[in-house]
């Protein structure tokens, strides 16, 4: 399934203002939210693949770029440090262009950043935002300082701007229906996987018990062949019967 938010054609109480751009690289969605609430129906139900991007210690919109799907695959992950390992090689895959867009979007959008000569981003996965009821309507903090990261000195671009603010249209999303949608999928990704790794696992394990049983059967004509090595001269049926007396 593409990795974008779709309309909701019910519900429409639910469904959030959202600001949607393109940036040079189509297999990205870029979206913002129109304001501090509709902000905090993103934090509610941002993906995994989502990045979040804010100006430093201002006020500023909040910017996610969403990662094509499966970029933040977790099925097999079940340490927490190979997981956020998975988050920073995510966020480290993203095309140079592309984070500087997101940077002078998030820039623009600022009432005080876009005055300002310079200002400093601030972005980290969507899964290290964290959100405490004492904080007010909008505002965020992070689970982990040491995942975020912060572009020093971003000075605007106004062709850059230009271009990427052409691209602005607005839609009305059901944020929770898209989640839900999203973690469906997810779940049925991994049952698959699971599935398909017992069967796997079932079949390397037949394949042992084959190759066991073929080894003991070789070992065993093996060994019956070297028993009988030198014990019969003539091959004939009078002497393998004085052998059998001789035995008994």
């Amino acid at each position: 399934r593409a990795a974008q938010l779709q309309f909701c054609a019910w519900c429409p109480w639910r469904r959030a203002m959202v600001f949607f751009f393109t940036c040079s690289d189509p297999k990205y969605v870029v979206y913002m939210g129109k304001d501090k609430f509709e902000n905090e129906q993103l934090l509610k139900y941002g993906w995994p693949e989502d990045i979040w991007f804010h100006v430093d210690k201002l006020s500023s919109a909040h910017v996610y770029l969403r990662l094509p799907p499966g970029s933040v695959n977790l099925t097999d992950v079940k340490d927490k440090e190979a997981a956020k390992q998975k988050l920073i090689d995510a966020v480290a895959s993203i095309p140079e262009n592309v984070m500087m867009e997101m940077c002078q979007l998030v820039k623009e959008n600022s009432i005080e950043g876009c005055k300002a000569a310079a200002c400093d981003i601030v972005y980290t996965p969507f899964l290290n935002l964290k959100k405490e009821e004492r904080m007010d309507v909008g505002q965020v903090g992070f689970k982990d300082e040491k995942v975020r990261t912060i572009i020093k000195a971003v000075e605007k671009d106004k062709e850059m701007v230009k271009t990427i603010e052409k691209t602005r249209v607005e839609k009305k999303v059901d944020l929770e229906k898209e989640k839900e949608q999203r973690d469906a999928e997810e779940r049925a990704a991994r049952r698959k996987f699971i599935e398909e790794k017992k069967a796997a696992e079932k079949e390397e394990a037949k394949r042992h018990a084959e190759e066991k049983e073929l080894k003991g059967y070789t070992a065993l004509q093996n060994l019956d062949k070297q028993s009988n090595v030198g014990v019969s001269k003539t091959g004939s049926i009078d002497e393998c019967r004085e052998i059998e007396e001789d035995f008994m």
